[in-house]
């Protein structure tokens, strides 16, 4: 089966073609960061307008790329939440104009649920069950997952997303928009040890906090006595030290929830996914993790860790196949727990 996937959950506009739920045909992916990096994070409405600009070419050049036409597809999968609704309303709305004039079949996914298969696009597929850790911009969420549509939150972050805590501490040292790549390559400079940030290890519970860390950076800055501008062309040295000290804190928090489920649970099975997942850190961490665990951890290329379509029609396939249609009443949801 032939699965068009449709993704306008926030500042990407993205379709893909996936066979039978793992394999990729095609995965287009028009970026927005050039537009937003001078605010210094995402405009919901300009967001919005280009989602409107660039779905029909988007969405061609899916079928172009796959070589197929419309009259091909065997289903139509879009992201109808959690995001944001001005986006989703774009995505949304094309969809089912869409498949109301071809009647082919709608199928609505949540955004978390594409993210945990995003890893059944590659080899090898993790079997269930598994423990699935959701981290990017807009949600840092751990998940027990039995099978399709089988999900028991673990915990979730009571603030900030680990995704949002990169971008704020970014914006905050005058480094710039998206903050998550540019405080990886620059942590590789710097000593992660040199400045001891708070960790939220918030015990006995598998809930995550970061707001407290960004708190924490900004209060060190503040004590250096000097200019955001002065930290970054007179000190690069610290500058580095800062942005390693506090990835250090945040992929801690994170590696020791991973490990407090593995042991809670008896699951050797971890699937690692979200924009964040395309840190290099964490990837290296979790993979060291796993062999002294002795768990198996997927974790997808760095194309399928950020917001595409290719995960949405990978989830959108156990749709179809179980049946679990949608119809034009749809409406978009900006929060929509899994």
């Amino acid at each position: 089966m032939l699965i068009l996937g449709i993704d306008t959950s926030c500042d990407d506009t993205s379709a893909s073609v996936v066979e039978n739920g793992t394999k990729i045909i095609s995965n287009i992916v028009s970026s927005q960061s050039e537009i937003h990096k001078k605010y210094g994070g995402i405009v919901p409405e300009l967001a919005s307008r280009k989602h409107v600009e660039m779905i029909i070419p988007v969405v061609e050049e899916a079928l172009k790329t796959a070589g197929i036409e419309l009259k091909d597809i065997n289903g139509i999968a879009v992201c109808h939440g959690p995001g944001l609704i001005g986006s989703l309303l774009v995505g949304c709305s094309f969809a089912k104009a869409i498949c109301y004039t071809t009647k082919i079949p709608l199928l609505s996914v949540n955004h978390l649920e594409g993210h945990i298969f995003a890893s059944f696009l590659e080899e090898p597929v993790p079997e269930f069950p598994f423990i699935a850790l959701i981290v990017s911009g807009g949600h840092t969420s751990l998940y027990r997952v039995e099978g399709f549509s089988q999900y028991k939150e673990l915990g979730r972050t009571r603030d900030d997303a680990a995704g949002e805590a990169y971008d704020k501490v970014s914006k905050l040292l005058g480094l710039g928009y998206p903050g998550g790549p540019v405080i990886d390559r620059l942590s590789k400079k710097g000593n992660p040890k040199a400045i001891d940030f708070p960790r939220a290890y918030l015990p006995e519970s598998f809930d995550f906090s970061f707001s407290g860390i960004k708190t924490a950076v900004l209060n060190f800055v503040k004590a250096t006595k000097s200019e955001n501008s002065e930290i970054k062309t007179q000190k690069p040295e610290l500058l580095s030290d800062i942005a390693a000290s506090f990835q250090a804190a945040v992929l801690d928090v994170l590696i020791r929830k991973i490990e407090w489920a593995i042991k809670r649970t008896w699951i050797k099975r971890v699937v690692l996914s979200g924009g964040v997942a395309a840190n290099s850190e964490l990837r290296s961490r979790m993979k060291e993790m796993g062999e002294e665990r002795n768990a198996e951890i997927f974790i997808p290329s760095v194309s399928l860790c950020t917001d595409n379509a290719a995960m949405i029609a990978a989830a959108g396939y156990h749709h179809l196949k179980s049946g679990r249609l949608a119809d034009l009443t749809l409406n978009p949801k900006a929060y929509l727990p899994l």
